[in-house]
């Protein structure tokens, strides 16, 4: 595992924003627990959206079925999200069943964030395509992220996403490919794995990094005040999902209760944040080589 702590990342070099480096860089934490409110503050403006890639699995197929997406080319019938490409797709990287991809695909289309692309050649075989949600919610994601690895570096991609569009088309497919290949991502470390693998669990675990006032604890833990009903209720679970997702985390020691029996405070241990620092940081480093190697070609 490693230590977050040593150097500072300068913004002299792109070859610096690798995930080792990230987590030598003294700022790393307090720059995480930015970026985890900023995600929980794209999932509280697009809620529906959210419930439905609340988990690492849907996440790496809504990511997946972008980028087929943004990379479909109009005059190829052969591109594009279909539930056959999507399989393909995640069966060479990440991995998911015919089943799974399937499913989720009709439920997104359900929800109507999916829809028909306008004159396919045949019901069978004509992609889809995200609603205007789904875009807006994955494009604000893309510019979070951004304004994250700026805040480490002092760069301007935020802006320069903002100012060109064809820098997320282009680098998300990059970032999603690349991690979807990389097993350190696809299969969290075991700590992050009891929340992220569980629906909601994703961004409960996000909402639970942004909470104590620093993720560098004097000891072996931070302490949180956490409210499980107020919790279910903001990300749309049952009580009981998240009575037993903390009942999990507690039993795997990664969070547990006060001692003196004060209702609602927990600490969690140092080696949930480390191990979500060190996952995160691999995430990190992949969009910034991604945007990197589509600002480096561009004319």
């Amino acid at each position: 595992m490693h230590r977050i702590a040593g150097k500072h990342v300068g913004n002299d070099s792109a070859q610096s924003l690798t995930a080792d480096a990230l987590l030598q860089n003294p700022q790393f934490l307090g720059v995480l627990q930015t970026s985890a409110r900023a995600l929980i503050a794209v999932n509280d403006l697009f809620p529906r959206i959210a419930r439905l890639v609340s988990s690492h699995r849907k996440w790496m197929l809504t990511h997946a079925a972008y980028a087929l997406h943004l990379e479909r080319d109009p005059n190829d019938p052969e591109t594009g999200i279909t539930a056959a490409r999507l399989l393909k797709f995640v069966h060479e990287t990440g991995g998911a069943s015919r089943n799974t991809a399937a499913a989720f695909l009709a439920e997104l289309v359900t929800y109507k964030l999916l829809r028909p692309v306008a004159g396919g050649h045949s019901r069978r075989t004509r992609p889809l395509e995200p609603a205007g949600s789904s875009e807006n919610a994955m494009r604000l994601w893309f510019k979070s992220q951004m304004s994250t690895l700026d805040l480490l570096d002092g760069g301007s991609r935020a802006i320069e996403a903002e100012a060109d569009s064809s820098i997320f088309e282009r680098a998300q497919p990059l970032a999603v490919k690349r991690l979807l290949s990389d097993p350190n991502w696809t299969e969290p470390p075991a700590g992050v794995a009891v929340f992220a693998c569980a629906e909601s669990g994703g961004v409960i675990l996000d909402d639970l990094m942004g909470r104590p006032a620093t993720l560098a604890p004097p000891s072996d833990k931070v302490w949180v005040e956490v409210n499980l009903a107020s919790l279910a209720d903001h990300y749309l679970v049952s009580n009981t999902h998240v009575r037993r997702l903390f009942a999990r985390a507690e039993a795997a020691g990664l969070i547990g209760k006060a001692q003196d029996g004060r209702r609602g405070r927990y600490w969690m241990s140092a080696r949930l944040i480390e191990e979500y620092a060190h996952w995160q940081a691999i995430k990190l480093e992949a969009l910034a080589s991604a945007f990197d190697q589509v600002t480096a070609s561009r004319p």
